[in-house]
């Protein structure tokens, strides 16, 4: 499990894609994020149309250990695309309409890492070579609502147990990749 993390337009995507065809021809292309609106659906579209036609695309947020297990076999190369938008979706099923002050954070962040223990399990287990692109949101200001601190704070946390369980990490800015672990 290799984890790829930087800033949003920093270039992640494009080296998981460069590292995962390196390895495969065979690519599982696990895509987190969910339309909404119509800016959403043209950023999706174009995303499809930018992939090879010969990979494999599985969407949604939801049992990804499970499409781990069942899809990635010997000799795939795995994209899960991306945890921070898999952390967000996570968050806005569980809370709802909810108002921000009567969530109960803790309770959410429990949930958001039961998921990721699952994932973790699963991409342990894999015998594909899988590549998780993940946001580092920790390097700028303290945003200025609760519920944005709350999901700066969940996906750092997420992150380091990311990191902490990977074979190596990458941090990507301005398109260049550092070896980081």
């Amino acid at each position: 499990m290799i984890l790829i993390t930087g800033g949003a337009r920093s270039g992640k995507s494009s080296l998981a894609e460069r590292l995962a065809s390196s390895v495969s021809d065979r690519v599982l292309y696990i895509a987190t994020s969910v339309v909404t609106d119509e800016e959403m659906a043209e950023r999706v579209k174009l995303h499809r149309q930018a992939r090879p036609a010969h990979w494999r695309t599985w969407e949604g947020s939801q049992q990804l250990a499970s499409v781990i297990d069942q899809q990635a076999a010997a000799g795939d190369a795995v994209i899960l695309e991306c945890i921070t938008t898999l952390i967000a979706n996570l968050m806005f099923e569980l809370t709802g309409d909810t108002p921000v002050e009567s969530i109960d954070f803790a309770m959410v962040e429990t949930a958001i890492h039961q998921q990721i223990d699952e994932l973790l399990v699963a991409c342990a287990r894999s015998p594909a070579a899988i590549y998780l692109v993940t946001n580092e949101l920790g390097m700028g200001i303290v945003p200025e609502n609760r519920l944005a601190r709350h999901f700066r704070d969940i996906a750092g946390r997420v992150n380091q147990r990311l990191a902490a369980a990977a074979e190596s990490v990458l941090l990507v800015i301005s398109g260049i990749e550092v070896k980081i672990k």
